[in-house]
């Protein structure tokens, strides 16, 4: 199988200045639990299940590219709920970068306003019907034609302050950088006040290739159903591991 090229633009005289954030494989991002997490045929964890361990492994990660001062759902002067978010507290840092092309915040990040997503959305909610501050992301990302990409939150990784708004993107013709909008977990986190720091995972991406489907409904033979159960049951444990699956490798 040939390996495809996923991309990663960045200005070659701001190298130094992305390396420690360069994207990693997702592969290389292992939450510890997991890693300590230890399996058996008498103490069958989730260890050994591949379809979790997929979502784990699958694609790539983006760090976040500097660090990020939250102050959520608090009460300002005003006697108003208000939520503050900074990312420089020196504007002429990321003005200079900005000079050099790359799409980083400035100590005013950008924002959506809650309208765009409806009250009745769950994210507004979640939100606490608070502005969805928008993380810069320094790289431009390319994939081969007709491969797009998925961008969300680490799959059963991610950081319980916040998620992304998840989205796909063509990145084979889109020629700029993607941002990502975030949503506070004012489920768990009502009040806020927290830094995500430079180097914190918070995107996973995987790419695939874009196909046409057309959604069909077929009645399962009995006898179809009754080989497949007894093939499976043909081996003591990890069937779908040794018969089923196949691998993708992602570096």
């Amino acid at each position: 199988m040939n390996n495809k090229i996923i991309e990663f633009l960045y200005p070659k005289e701001s190298k130094s200045l992305l390396e420690d954030v360069f994207p990693i494989p997702t592969k290389n991002n292992l939450p510890d639990w997991f890693k300590k997490l230890k399996t058996d045929f008498e103490k069958k964890t989730i260890k050994s299940c591949v379809p979790f361990l997929e979502t784990l492994t699958s694609g790539y990660i983006l760090k976040m590219p500097q660090d990020f001062y939250i102050k959520h759902n608090f009460l300002n002067k005003e006697n108003k709920l208000d939520s503050i978010f900074r990312c420089s507290y020196h504007d002429f840092d990321y003005a200079y970068l900005l000079d050099k092309g790359l799409n980083l915040n400035t100590s005013h990040p950008q924002i959506h306003s809650p309208l765009q997503l409806g009250e009745e959305c769950p994210y507004h909610q979640k939100n606490k019907n608070l502005p969805f501050y928008k993380i810069l992301n320094p790289f431009i990302i390319k994939t081969p034609p007709g491969y797009s990409c998925l961008f969300t939150s680490p799959l059963n990784n991610n950081d319980d302050r916040f998620e992304i708004i998840s989205g796909i993107v063509n990145t084979d013709t889109f020629p700029s950088n993607i941002n990502f909008p975030i949503i506070i977990n004012g489920y768990k986190y009502p009040n806020l006040e927290t830094t995500i720091k430079r180097g914190t995972p918070y995107v996973q991406i995987i790419p695939f290739k874009r196909d046409n489907w057309k959604l069909n409904m077929v009645e399962n033979k009995p006898s179809n159903f009754l080989e497949n159960r007894l093939k499976i049951l043909k081996h003591l444990w990890n069937t779908y591991r040794n018969c089923y699956w196949n691998k993708t490798k992602w570096n």
